[in-house]
């Protein structure tokens, strides 16, 4: 049974979604379902199918992960959708069979099936859709040029937010970031792992997966860098560049890419690292930025 839909109280920490000092920020983590979070992120005894309602209650989103495997339905959409509150959104993962297939440009009927999956029962708690390449895959231009151009921007009345996480070093090239800017996709941000770091922001919005958790740290990172991160999240809400990072080209204003002083929303996931320690990571830094 699904839990209603309904405003609820705010557990101490929780970051309300909204218009602060630029554009929205939402901070969360991977998935809900981890059993090593019970007892820890999740109080003892408390139900496993109550998981989301709780973490969605804390965190201001969620990444997706099982849309990259698996087809899901649209009663899943529509339950996921009845139990968060009004102002929660998703992450979705798209599907790995178009963003791991040899051709590119023959994604399409991939991308039309995740979207006739039953995606829109999220209503306006969809949120960006990361497309994951593979780390085999190497940039060519005209190939990514193709699957970017079969990316809808809108389904009916309802805008769609695109990101796309690439995961091998030929990608933090010039022609790549203005190909990305050029369609107002976002590069995925890869925070402190083997990936290669492209921090560039190329779209109205920031995609950010954060992968360092520690064990020996109880909130995940020290409280350094849960500052330094806080200070990029806050940077980029306000349209600045985040110090620290990797970038590639330096932004020009474009209808794509708003000026250097215009806010971005702010989707920030703590993913992978020491998973036990995400949740704290996440709260820790809504409750820097709250």
């Amino acid at each position: 049974m699904s839990i209603p839909s309904r405003p609820a109280q705010a557990a101490p920490g929780r970051l309300h979604a909204g218009r602060r000092r630029g554009g929205t920020i939402r901070i969360g983590a991977g998935g809900w379902i981890y059993p090593p979070w019970r007892g820890t992120f999740y109080p003892a005894g408390h139900p496993a199918k109550r998981e989301l309602e709780y973490a969605s209650r804390r965190l201001s989103s969620i990444e997706i992960n099982g849309t990259f495997y698996r087809t899901q339905t649209p009663s899943s959409f529509a339950r996921w959708r009845d139990e968060t509150p009004d102002d929660f959104v998703f992450a979705l993962k798209g599907p790995r069979y178009a963003t791991h297939r040899t051709r590119l440009a023959d994604a399409s009927e991939s991308i039309d099936r995740f979207f006739d999956s039953g995606v829109l029962e999220l209503g306006d708690k969809l949120g960006p859709v990361n497309w994951q390449f593979p780390t085999s895959r190497k940039f060519d231009a005209s190939e990514f040029e193709a699957f970017l151009q079969l990316l809808p921007r809108s389904i009916g009345e309802r805008p769609l937010l695109h990101a796309v996480e690439v995961r091998h070093d030929s990608f933090r090239a010039r022609e790549f970031v203005a190909l990305a800017r050029a369609h107002g996709v976002a590069i995925v941000i890869a925070g402190d792992s083997e990936h290669p770091q492209i921090a560039d922001p190329t779209a109205p919005f920031v995609y950010v997966r954060i992968m360092g958790t520690q064990e020996n740290e109880a909130q995940g990172y020290s409280d350094a860098a849960l500052d330094e991160w806080a200070a990029r999240i806050e940077a980029w809400a306000c349209g600045a560049t985040a110090p620290g990072l990797d970038i590639v080209e330096p932004a020009t204003a474009s209808p794509a890419q708003p000026r250097g002083d215009t806010p971005r929303d702010v989707y920030l996931y703590v993913i992978g690292g020491h998973k036990a320690h995400n949740p704290a990571a996440a709260l820790a830094l809504i409750e820097r930025l709250g």
